[in-house]
């Protein structure tokens, strides 16, 4: 095995063991929220508490994620996640726990989200030959797809045995696990991040970039108009299945996992046919995929809830339809030294429509 795959894949299996306990968590939550509430507005908070910070944060983030190691920036997000649920495990055994409570860890999730993304994604390009970064986007593509499969029932079984402060307890322990191969594992950094100029000089180049790449700047209009029409539909999915559909935890998580089967085959068919030879072109195709299969899913009768798992299906094969053409270009064409940057901007910009159509 080449050096560089012994490196990455050491630090990149742990993270996905971060992400499967994330996962679990996140699914834990929404349920007890769902159960104990049963509001639109409650869920709606949650997702907004989830959101805020990577969108206002995140480019001051990929900043200093460019100025800073990327390997400590990433151990130190992972070990704040992980000490925010081991705070929420020990209110849910004391019986403390409020709603409140929900959304505050949220919210300090998402803070370390929006520092442990761009310094992973940075990462990645340096870590990996360029002849190779699709191969990984796939691959992430692949996992994330079988996540979704596998978590949302497992962590309804999880809850069926377990109280949920010990199915909490599972993302502290992933979270610890993605830590330990960063203590020993470098990561490199890019040979122009000692050269340092202002701060604020340094957080204006992010979006300066972006704005001079009229391209990109055009990709991020329509992904930021996407994401204002499908987080909302998301984000309330409980309530569909619960409400609409007259289903329970179950239901919702076969729908959660037919989205994963969806996404394994669209990352699959992505791998086979490889696109259009404009990227682009793929993209478009699959952001109007997006928007079909949500449509599909919002006209569902409540006595077919078949044509929701279909639905759900038909959105995850669109996902990497979408995601892994953007992801190629933006990795291909960013410089390393401001890819923190960079790609807080665009995940700000893009995920900033995503509260206004929460709120509305």
């Amino acid at each position: 095995m080449h050096p560089w795959k012994t490196r990455f894949f050491t630090i990149w299996v742990g993270q996905q063991f971060s992400l499967f306990g994330s996962a679990i968590a996140q699914f834990a939550l929404i349920w007890w929220l769902t159960q104990r509430t049963g509001s639109a507005t409650v869920l709606a908070t949650a997702s907004l508490a989830a959101l805020l910070p990577s969108v206002a944060l995140g480019p001051f983030a990929g900043t200093l994620v460019d100025r800073w190691s990327r390997r400590r920036v990433m151990m130190v997000a992972d070990s704040f996640i992980a000490l925010v649920s081991l705070g929420l495990a020990l209110l849910f055994r004391a019986g403390r726990a409020e709603i409140w409570h929900i959304y505050l860890v949220k919210v300090l999730r998402a803070l370390g989200g929006a520092f442990h993304w761009p310094a992973f994604s940075a990462s990645v390009s340096l870590m990996v030959p360029k002849d190779h970064l699709s191969r990984v986007a796939g691959l992430n593509h692949a996992v994330h797809g079988l996540l979704n499969i596998v978590c949302p029932p497992a962590a309804a079984l999880l809850l069926s045995v377990f109280p949920i402060h010990l199915v909490l307890g599972i993302d502290v322990l992933t979270a610890a696990l993605a830590v330990i191969p960063l203590l020993f594992l470098p990561i490199p950094q890019p040979s122009s991040a000692k050269e340092r100029t202002s701060f604020l000089r340094e957080f204006a180049g992010g979006f300066r970039y972006i704005w001079s790449w009229r391209g990109a700047l055009y990709l991020l209009l329509g992904a930021t108009l996407l994401n204002a029409l499908l987080n909302p539909a998301f984000s309330l999915l409980p309530l569909l299945v619960t409400k609409h559909f007259g289903k329970g935890a179950l239901e919702l998580g076969w729908l959660e996992s037919t989205f994963g089967f969806g996404v394994i085959a669209g990352g699959l068919i992505l791998s086979a046919w490889g696109g259009f030879k404009r990227r682009i072109y793929t993209a478009l195709m699959g952001m109007v995929g997006l928007g079909l299969g949500v449509a599909l899913l919002g006209i569902a009768p409540p006595s077919a809830f078949y044509v929701a798992l279909g639905a759900m299906a038909w959105t995850g094969i669109m996902n990497p339809i979408t995601n892994g053409p953007l992801l190629a270009i933006f990795q291909a064409s960013v410089a390393p030294e401001v890819q923190g940057r960079v790609f807080s901007v665009i995940n700000s910009l893009a995920g900033g429509a995503s509260p206004l159509g929460l709120a509305l």
